[in-house]
C-alpha cells in the first residue's frame, strides 16, 4: 500500500507515531497535516488547469487509459496474447477429442535394434 507497507503495519505505525507526540502535540501536527494536503491539492489543481490550458482542447481527447503502464505487464501481455489465440471450442471439436481420447493407446517403448548400433552412426573427423 505505501511504501512497501500493508494497512495494519501503516496502522501500527501510526499508533506509534500518535504514542511518541503525545497527546499534547497531536493535535498541532493534525493541523499541520491538513494544511500540508490541502496546499498539495490546490498546487495538483492549478498545475493540471495550466496543462488544460497549454495543451488545449486536445488534452480531454487523450486517452490515459491507455498510456497507464501498468498495462504493460509481461504477465498480462503473455496471458492477453493466449487467450487472444485459444481456440474456441465448438461442438464438432468436443467430439473429435472425446473420440481420440477413446482410441488413444499407451506409447510404445523404444525397441533396441542390434543391426542399427552395429552399422554405427555416422562421424565427421572435420565437425570436431
Amino acid at each position: 500500500m505505501f511504501f512497501g507497507y500493508d494497512m495494519e503495519k501503516f496502522l501500527l505505525l501510526l499508533v506509534v507515531a500518535a504514542l511518541l507526540i503525545g497527546p499534547e502535540r497531536l493535535p498541532r501536527y493534525a493541523e499541520g497535516l491538513a494544511r500540508f494536503t490541502q496546499r498539495a491539492r490546490e498546487w495538483l489543481a492549478g498545475a493540471r488547469s495550466r496543462v488544460k490550458e497549454e495543451m488545449g482542447d486536445d488534452f480531454d481527447d487523450v486517452e490515459w487509459r491507455k498510456l497507464d503502464p501498468r498495462q504493460y505487464d509481461p504477465r498480462r501481455i503473455i496471458r492477453d496474447a493466449l487467450l487472444e489465440d485459444a481456440p474456441v471450442p465448438t461442438v464438432q471439436a468436443a467430439a473429435v477429442g472425446t473420440a481420440a481420447a477413446a482410441t488413444a493407446t499407451t506409447p510404445l517403448a523404444p525397441v533396441f535394434d542390434p543391426d542399427a548400433a552395429a552399422a554405427g552412426v555416422p562421424f565427421d573427423n572435420e565437425a570436431t
